[in-house]
Parts: C-alpha cells; structure tokens; sequence
C-alpha cells in the first residue's frame, strides 16, 4: 500500500467523498470496516488511518447509537471543488478564454510558504514561465483564488487574467512550462490498468454492488489526482497523440458503470434508505 492511491486514508477519503457525503456526512466505524475490508484494507488499518483523518481535521468523531466519524465542516468545501474537477468539464479549455496568471514573492524568512504556493500551485496544474509566475487556463481562476484564501496564502499572491501576445510559438513555450512526460506517465498508468476492468465490465450484463464498490473506489482515488496534474490545456497546444483522451474515456465509462451499483452497496451496509 505503499502507492498513494491505495493508501488506506485516500481510500477512505474517496469513500467519504463518494457516498458518506451524500448519506448524512456520518458513518460508524464498524460499517466503515465493513466497507474497506472489501477493499483489502483490514480493521487495524482503517483505525491508524481514521486517526490520522482525525488529526489533520477532515474527519470529526461523532455517537449516533454507535462510535462513528463526520466529515469536518471545514472541508466540504474542498469536497465541492474536488467534484467540480473531478465530474466537471473533462473537456480542454478554449485558447479564447486566455490564461490565468500567479506572480507571487516570498521573503526567505517565510520560505516554508514559498514551498506551499509552488506545491498547490501545481496540484492546481498551474505550469511554472519563470521564478514567481506561473500559468493556468482561464477557467482555473475560481479554483485558484478559493484554494489560496483557503489555505491563507493569498496575501502572498497576485492574480491575473491575460492573454498572450508574444514573442515565442505558445505551442513549444507551454511544452517547456508544463511536465508533459510526467502527466502522459500518470495517463497511461491508469489507463493501462483499468482500460481492461472497462472493457471486462462493459460485456457483463448486470453488475453485482459489492464488486462495483470494489472496482469502484480504487479507480476513483487513483483518477481524482489526475484533473489536478492536468490542467486542461486547450487541445492545440497539446500533443498530437495525448492520451489523456483515452484516459478519460475509461473514467467516464467506468464512473457510468459503477457508481449507482457502488453507492447501492454502500446502502446496504450502512442501512440508509434511498431517496
């Protein structure tokens, strides 16, 4: 479990965002075992990972008649902009609606924060031009100023909307300030192993729950890091053969396929009535 896709706390953070949000927010710690034993992660496991959600204040601990955890108020925001990226627009951006710009300045005193601003930035899929500016398509703007405020960056912070007039081929420039390689290797990585679990799936004619919940999570916790390494270039100035194309195709196919038969598992086990 050394990957951080099946980390059991990313795991459960998918579960969470998944299916408990949109069951009350609260589960008890005995169905949550339930749940990620299907996912090969065992008792002891799911425990020292709730500790750890707990710790850095996702997940509060909350008695319903049973011991269980609640999704942290302070983070459904977060959940929220995860699904916007996530199941939002998988289509590029359009060159017509410019760029959005970070310039930002950090005193070596502060240093630490200089290291956050470059991390989130690029978790956001902001590309580096040159020390202290970084670019993102238009679009990425809301997201960007949200997190930064969020997060208590934004005094460190200039953003700007732009357009680009000159002087190098945009196409080669944004190659350089974007680790193409890098993405294409996460694509294919998830592509090559869920493209077969698709192709398997799609003949089937019903799909049993539990082994749509099992498919399911890991698939999503893998995928929901993509949209953000990604940014969305507009398909011009991509290469000709990206493979996030295919990429998302199977997220989409997968994502049809599973999610009511995961979210009827889930159901089952916690004792929720549907809608």
């Amino acid at each position: 479990m050394s990957d951080s896709s099946t980390r059991p706390s990313s795991l459960i953070n998918t579960v969470y965002g998944a299916f408990v949000r949109h069951l009350g927010g609260w589960i008890s710690i005995a169905d949550l075992i339930v749940l990620m034993a299907e996912l090969d992660v065992d008792g002891p496991a799911v425990r020292s990972a709730i500790s750890r959600l707990k710790k850095r204040g996702i997940l509060e601990p909350e008695r319903q008649g049973a011991t269980g955890y609640r999704l942290s108020p302070a983070v459904h925001a977060i959940f929220d902009e995860g699904d916007r990226r996530i199941f939002g627009s998988l289509e590029p951006a359009n060159l017509s609606d410019g760029w959005v710009m970070a310039v930002f300045s950090v005193p070596e005193s502060e240093r630490a924060h200089r290291y956050q601003l470059r991390t989130r930035l690029t978790w956001l899929g902001f590309g580096n031009t040159a020390a202290g500016v970084w670019l993102a398509p238009g679009r990425l703007l809301e997201d960007a100023r949200n997190t930064l405020e969020r997060l208590g960056l934004s005094d460190y912070v200039h953003l700007f909307t732009a357009d680009y007039a000159a002087f190098s081929d945009l196409r080669t420039a944004v190659s350089s300030w974007w680790d193409f390689p890098a993405i294409e290797a996460q694509y294919e990585a998830f592509t090559g192993m869920y493209a077969p679990i698709a192709a398997r799936l799609a003949e089937q004619s019903a799909i049993d729950p539990t082994e749509a919940f099992r498919a399911y999570v890991p698939m999503l916790t893998q995928w929901r890091r993509l949209p953000y390494l990604d940014p969305g270039l507009p398909a011009e100035l991509l290469p000709g053969d990206w493979n996030a194309v295919e990429a998302r195709r199977v997220f989409q196919q997968l994502h049809e396929l599973l999610a009511v038969p995961s979210l009827r598992h889930v159901r089952k086990v916690t004792g929720s009535e549907a809608p």
